[in-house]
This record gives C-alpha cells, structure tokens and sequence, in this order.
C-alpha cells in the first residue's frame, strides 16, 4: 500500500472513519471560505473555488451550506481569516510527512501537530525539510466508470497531462501545477466534473513498512493528524507490504 490516498481506503475497510461527516464538512467549508476570499465568489472564474466546490459535493454537502460558506468569504468575515500553514517532518519509521492546514491560530495549530508527531516517535522540522522529497503535481480524479482506461489515457494526453493511472479506484491524472486547470476543463469537457481536482505533494522516493506494528503506529498517527479541524490534508511517503496491509485489513 503506497501513499496517503491508500491509507483512507483501509481506514474505510477497518470502519476507523465512520461518524465523521460533520469533520470533513468543516474541513470542506474552511476551505470554500478561503477560496472565495482569495479570489472571486464566481467558481467560473476562480479554479480554487471550483474544486472546492466539486470535493463539498462528492461529500454530499448541501447546497445551502456550500453557498453560506462562499458568501462568508467573499464578504471577508472576521471568522474567515483563516491562514494556509504548511508543517513538515518525519514521522514512524522516517517517513516524511507534509501536512497543509488552515488555521485561524497558528500557535494552537502548530503545538497540536507537534505533539502528534512526537507523541507517535516522529519529529516536526522546519519548512522544507521533506518537500525536497516530494514533487508539486495538480491531481484530477475520475470514477471508474466515467471511461475506459484507454480513453481516458488518450483524452489525459492530448489534455496536456504527463501521467495516467486506471485502476479499479478510477482514473488518476496528474500534470503539472500551472497545467492543472487546463486539463482539468479539457476533460471536463469529455467527460465532466471530476471527483477532485488539485495540487497535491507526490513522494519521489518510498520508505518501506514491512514491520505491522510500525504500521499500526503509522496509521494511528496519520488518523490523528486527519482528525484535526485544521488540518486539510496530509501526504507521505510510505510503502506498506502486502502482507501487512492484508493483516491490517482483517
């Protein structure tokens, strides 16, 4: 199992993320604010908006509420100053974690993340110090049943994409950062909305978990960071045997 994405699918499987829609909805709606508030209310002409928006539907948000949060922040409400906080560090068994976060105080933010890596043997650094390990992709998502993995493979290029993957997940498409909304309307316009569409931090190199324990550790770790009203989103560079995921799996 390689990568973050993978770590919500076993959670989902091991029942670990039931009873948290009111979370991801506020995660969700801090992010449509900022988005309003950073750009223009109208999703036509602000693509950070329009992605928020499109991640607030495949949540099954509700209408109303996904409009009140992009009013909130096109009208600049106090409580809409939340600030976009990147930390970074190494986690479990060295392996190299960002978390991207928006916070209205970056002090309580900041001393919450690091106890959540020191509490789970990881340590937080400096901005920077695992980036260099990552690359900045724009990320689009489709279902597996908007195509076909040839049509969609064909459709991604001449997009402008650089890579396709089709599995029985979906479709995952990545490209560069300053391509992102490029192909995201050239695809939208084949096959429609996407299921997300955004920058993501992909792991150039892998740290292997072949040790269940440390795996264990390494998803409750990951599950608290998640947990975390501030936090967004989180990435790392694991790569977990199929022995063990199987294990934790069961």
């Amino acid at each position: 199992m390689a990568g973050h994405s993978q770590f919500k699918n076993i959670m989902h499987r091991k029942g670990a993320q039931d009873a948290k829609r009111a979370k991801v909805f506020t995660k969700l709606i801090r992010e449509l604010t900022v988005s309003a508030r950073a750009g223009l209310p109208d999703p036509a002409a602000n693509p950070r908006l329009r992605a928020a928006i499109l991640a607030a539907r495949e949540a099954n948000m509700p209408k109303d509420t996904i409009e009140r949060a992009i009013k909130r922040g096109a009208g600049g409400e106090a409580d809409s100053n939340y600030e976009e906080v990147r930390y970074e560090g190494y986690g479990p068994g060295s392996v190299a974690v960002i978390v991207e976060a928006l916070t209205d105080n970056r002090n309580r933010t900041a001393s919450e993340i690091r106890s959540a890596f020191s509490k789970h043997g990881g340590s937080l650094g400096e901005t920077n110090s695992v980036s260099f390990m990552f690359e900045r992709i724009g990320a689009i998502h489709y279902p597996p049943a908007t195509a076909s993995s040839d049509s969609m493979f064909e459709a991604a290029l001449e997009a402008g994409a650089e890579n396709v993957e089709s599995s029985e997940d979906g479709h995952d498409i990545a490209c560069a950062p300053d391509d992102l909304n490029t192909v995201r309307e050239a695809l939208e316009t084949k096959f429609g909305a996407p299921a997300s569409a955004r920058l993501e931090w992909r792991p150039q190199t892998m740290v292997p978990v072949a040790d269940e324990q440390l795996a264990q550790t390494l998803m409750k770790f990951l599950e608290v960071l998640e947990d975390n009203d501030d936090v967004q989103r989180v990435q790392a560079n694991f790569d977990i045997s199929q022995d063990v995921m199987e294990r934790l799996s069961a």
